[in-house]
């Protein structure tokens, strides 16, 4: 059986909080070739509604390209940490998208999700603020 491994970046942005919100994502493959780049404005939500939308929508765009594996790269801190069971979710706003992400990871074989730096997310961080730059 072949099995497809994805490793995916996640950013989600609001400018002010509640405000104008995007999301950005990209979905690499083992060998790191790009397979999917999601750039998209949300309308208005928080910055943490726009983290968990931006996992959501590329854990939707993996499942669809037939991802079995799935490494997620994010710089929310809450989101890793509410996700790996850290963090209990405790925003009534949160706990729907908790759930959907809990919905698609058991569509997987495999899923980790690791806290990263600011500054390893520079091109999903750059994707959510061009889908933003657009509405402006």
């Amino acid at each position: 059986m072949n099995t497809k491994s994805m490793l995916i970046w996640v950013d989600g942005a609001a400018r002010g909080n509640p405000g104008p919100a995007a999301i950005g994502a990209v979905i690499k493959d083992e060998q790191g070739a790009t397979l999917a780049r999601i750039s998209q404005r949300i309308g208005k939500t928080t910055n943490n509604q726009a983290e968990y939308r931006a996992l959501i929508a590329a854990l939707e765009k993996a499942v669809q390209l037939g991802a079995r594996k799935v490494s997620v790269y994010s710089d929310s801190e809450l989101v890793v940490r509410q996700i790996t069971g850290r963090y209990r979710v405790k925003k009534a706003e949160l706990k729907p998208l908790f759930q959907k992400v809990t919905q698609l990871q058991s569509r997987l074989e495999s899923f980790s999700i690791s806290h990263i730096p600011r500054e390893q997310n520079t091109e999903a961080d750059r994707l959510a603020n061009e889908a933003l730059d657009q509405g402006s």
